[in-house]
């Protein structure tokens, strides 16, 4: 596992990004409709948070056990290609699909793509360093999307709710949501 040692600008970036993620979540939250098992089944928002407790460790405790995780580079990576994922889905698939005004567009521009774009920028400034990245931990980095993927398929066919439409096998059948999957 490898760590990282910050300058105090670092920190202060990772805690800004830890309260953009946070709150925007937060803020979310209480402008969603539907159930809380709901909101907190969009990929969405489970990569924010996060972002948030990623970004979080880095700032104020990087030194626990907690901390040393979180900041880890392969941690960090991982985090870093989520929230790559919600930009990307997002904003090539997703976006207009529903009409959005006011704080629901806010919102829906900080999770989408600022919290996306500030971590990113943390990434490549404090982690991104090919010489200690291991590329063999490529594999675990996926077992959280496709654990989601899971969670998602079964959680949809017991209560008929999918997060997002191109997962939506009720509507598009299974074989077309695998298409989707692969694509993606």
């Amino acid at each position: 596992m490898v760590l990282h040692q910050q300058s105090k600008q670092q920190q202060l970036f990772a805690a800004l990004i830890a309260a953009a993620a946070g709150t925007s979540v937060i803020l979310q939250f209480f402008f969603k409709t539907g159930s809380a098992a709901n909101f907190f089944s969009f990929f969405t928002i489970q990569c924010n948070i996060l972002v948030a407790i990623t970004a979080a460790s880095a700032a104020f405790f990087p030194t626990t056990g907690v901390g040393r995780f979180f900041t880890s580079t392969s941690v960090q990576t991982a985090v870093a290609l989520y929230i790559f994922i919600v930009a990307l889905v997002y904003n090539t698939v997703l976006r207009g699909l529903v009409p959005l005004e006011g704080w629901n567009l806010f919102l829906d521009t900080m999770l989408h793509v600022v919290n996306p774009l500030l971590y990113l920028s943390y990434w490549f400034i404090v982690s991104r360093k090919k010489s200690l990245l291991e590329y063999k931990n490529g594999l675990y980095w996926l077992i959280f999307p496709f654990a989601y993927l899971v969670y998602s398929m079964i959680r949809g066919a017991m209560v008929g709710w999918y997060p997002y439409p191109f997962l939506n096998a009720a509507q598009k059948g299974y074989a077309t949501v695998s298409l989707n999957i692969l694509i993606m």
